[in-house]
């Protein structure tokens, strides 16, 4: 008897089976892992990620078994769903009646088969997982079955999801949209949770993201291709003097012409670059990595001795700077070889030497551009960049980020639809910043949207009127550098805004609501480490399509830092023993992901310290809720434990702020440092940009009902409260400046 085409693997008719699975090949490249533990036999729950219509699809075609789902019962009001809902044996759900759906199911795992249900209760309007509601619990129960978790990545931004905040109206992809799923090990029906299945979707959505293929390319490769495909759109737009415009082809031309000159004279596998937000840094940054070298971006603003750690640690003999901005650092240790940009492209040909490949980007096919100029395909785990940091502590610490990091992160923040290729991005923080190298720098590359640069943070009137007079959508920054827009900004010049996103350090309640009062617009805040590219956590805005029961789904909480980026995992552990904690549990915030970085440079001691078990180790104190929203507590180095209580800086200078009335808006005005002390471990010490006495702050805060280990033992008046380049509290500074006064006592 001749075999079949097709192994039977849904309750479809035949000829639709081999139809539809034939359709789904063509469409999708769908490849899997775990299903080596797939029971063979017997009934099972399989629960799922929900971000598509076509998610059932491409689940049915790679289950071994034949899967019977669990959908909308509003659906059948269309007679072509009824009639796909009677062909496919679906079990339809709605939350007047679930318990219904739950005995069929029940009953259908009694009898050996396969259902599926999608614990989030319908398609995420975000991209990321939702709640996970508890009706699976009940069913795998009454039915007395194993649950097994799949997750699947590479569907979101198709046709059938709700990328974009719009549905159906968006562009087919031309080629077939790559799909894995990854498929957990089954668990007995006494053991699973609301809490189970989260920790397990997000486990293996992490396992199915790292599965991209994308992940394994070059990032100057992909960088080139995107500019040459549209060479004459606008890629920055430069205010460092007057104003002055490159397009993306000019950028790719540029680029191009110094990558031959450093390929000919710099023999080091790094060269330094020592340059404000600007053109003349996407030009370098650029340029460097098509010769096949690092760039590493300088932070200009730390001590003579961190820059010097920074340029022998990295092998950097070469820097690519500019003369006007040599001559304002004169305590910058520059090297021998260090060069002008300008001189540079000079000898590189000038405007003469752009153009062939500005000829190029106009004539030939993007994967030639790339290809003229020696990119590999794969850059995957090689070294792509190298940022130096010390949190904002310690010595410098060099953060290698591969091609797979960059191109990562950068894939997650674009599935949040909160960077459109359309949007106009306002850049001014520093390139040597992580956010400001990754999102401001290498995101509009590859993205396409384009950027308007201010050369520094702190020119808060240049930067309103670059929104302003350039209609700038998108504003990237620290609450420190956001804060005196306040107090400058007239009504009016920020009315282009769409969105504000902060991140480097928590943001205050006060600066939230001043902006929303004064401007009409909600400062978004995000979360981040160097160490992680730097995005892990973004809240955005919420999605406006509602659900099919009439819902509204959440993109963003007040007092949150967001939601994990799609392909990003977590942990939550004790800070005394390490050992696990539920996710809604306070303690220290692990992560893994496809954007956190390998290792220190030539560092194992400290690479050691920051990994337990292949997690990366946050060193903030933080929770989840149920929805998935992280909340951070604060960071365990601003805690102090005092006679064996762990004492939190951040809400004591929270209550001064409130209990004195102070104005915070042109920077920090008290910040809390812990010091050694004989008798109780550590005593706090207040250092404050105002007079107040030692009395008056212990008076008013045991007023507040504040104990007594709370109270600052030492209150220090200094000129102003040390901050980092980055926008940072400088807690070494912090830590030095209490240290000094704490010896006096």
């Amino acid at each position: 008897m001749p075999q079949p085409l097709f192994r039977r693997r849904s309750h479809l008719p035949y000829f639709l089976e081999v139809i539809a699975r034939t359709i789904v090949r063509l469409l999708y490249r769908v490849r899997s892992s775990g299903l080596e533990h797939f029971p063979a036999t017997g009934g099972v729950l399989l629960i799922s990620n929900h971000i598509s219509y076509v998610d059932v699809c491409v689940l049915q075609v790679v289950c071994p078994r034949p899967v019977r789902f669990l959908g909308y019962r509003g659906l059948q009001r269309s007679w072509f769903f009824n009639w796909c809902f009677d062909l496919a044996g679906v079990i339809p759900i709605s939350s007047a009646q679930p318990l219904e759906a739950i005995r069929i199911a029940a009953r259908a795992l009694k009898a050996g088969e396969v259902v599926c249900v999608f614990p989030e209760g319908h398609i995420s309007r975000t991209g990321q997982l939702m709640e996970v509601k508890k009706g699976f619990e009940l069913m795998a129960r009454q039915g007395g079955v194993p649950v097994v978790a799949a997750a699947h990545d590479g569907l979101w931004g198709s046709v059938f999801s709700f990328a974009g905040n719009k549905y159906l109206w968006k562009s087919p992809r031309l080629m077939p949209t790559d799909v894995f799923i990854a498929f957990g090990r089954p668990a007995p029906a006494s053991e699973v949770s609301t809490a189970w299945a989260r920790r397990e979707l997000l486990d293996l959505g992490c396992v199915a993201f790292e599965e991209r293929p994308r992940l394994k390319r070059h990032l100057g490769r992909e960088c080139v291709r995107m500019l040459t495909r549209h060479p004459r759109r606008c890629a920055v737009v430069d205010l460092t003097g007057g104003r002055s415009q490159l397009a993306c082809g000019q950028l790719y031309a540029a680029a191009a012409a110094l990558s031959r000159q450093l390929r000919a004279t710099v023999p080091e596998a790094r060269v330094g670059i020592v340059l404000p937000p600007g053109a003349g840094a996407f030009i370098a940054n650029l340029a460097v990595m098509c010769a096949g070298k690092t760039p590493v971006n300088l932070n200009f603003t730390a001590s003579r001795d961190a820059i010097e750690t920074s340029l022998k640690l990295g092998g950097i003999a070469t820097v690519i700077s500019a003369d006007a901005l040599k001559s304002k650092l004169p305590n910058f240790p520059w090297p021998a070889r260090t060069v002008d940009l300008r001189a540079e492209m000079a000898a590189a040909g000038g405007k003469r030497g752009m153009l062939p490949w500005l000829i190029a980007a106009w004539l030939l096919p993007n994967q030639w551009c790339a290809s003229l100029l020696g990119l590999p395909r794969l850059g995957d785990r090689a070294e792509a960049g190298l940022l130096f940091t010390s949190g904002s502590s310690g010595e410098p610490k060099g953060v290698v980020l591969s091609h797979r990091n960059l191109l990562a992160n950068c894939a997650q923040i674009s599935s949040l639809s909160i960077l459109p290729e359309t949007c106009s991005l306002l850049g001014c923080l520093p390139v040597f910043h992580s956010f400001g190298f990754t999102v401001t720098l290498w995101y509009p590359m590859l993205r396409g949207c384009h950027v308007v640069t201010v050369p520094s943070p702190l020119d808060t009137r240049k930067i309103i009127e670059a929104i302003r007079d350039e209609r700038a959508t998108v504003f990237l920054g620290a609450p420190t550098f956001i804060r005196p827009i306040l107090k400058k900004a007239r009504p009016g010049e920020l009315r282009t805004l769409d969105l504000i996103v902060t991140g480097a350090e928590k943001l205050p309640d006060e600066l939230f609501n001043a902006f929303l009062e004064n401007f009409h617009i909600e400062i978004h805040q995000g979360y981040g480490l160097t160490e992680t590219t730097p995005a892990t956590n973004i809240n955005q805005p919420n999605p406006p399509i509602v659900t099919s029961t009439g819902e509204f789904q959440l993109g963003k909480k007040l007092g949150s830092v967001g939601r994990l980026m799609p392909g990003m995992t977590a942990r939550i552990v004790d800070p005394e023993t390490g050992q696990d904690l539920p996710l809604t549990s306070t303690g220290i915030v692990l992560f893994r992901g496809a954007n956190v970085f390998a290792g220190y440079l030539n560092d194992e001691e400290k690479t050691r310290g920051a990994f337990r078990e292949g997690w990366f180790v946050t060193g903030d104190l933080g929770r989840f809720d149920d929805d998935g929203f992280l909340f951070i507590e604060g960071r365990l180095s601003r805690f102090s434990k005092i006679g064996g209580e762990m004492v939190p800086h951040g809400t004591i200078e929270q209550k001064l702020i409130e209990l004195f009335d102070l104005d915070q808006s042109a920077g920090y005005v008290v910040i809390v440092v812990g010091v050694p002390d004989a008798s109780k471990g550590e005593a706090l010490v207040l250092l404050t940009s105002i007079e107040m006495t030692a009395d008056q702050v212990r008076e008013k805060l045991l007023g507040l009902g504040v104990p007594g280990l709370w109270v600052p033992k030492i209150v220090r008046r200094v000129e102003k409260i040390p901050v980092l380049g980055t926008g940072k509290l400088d807690l070494k500074t912090c830590r030095e400046l209490a240290l000094a006064d704490s010896a006096k006592v």
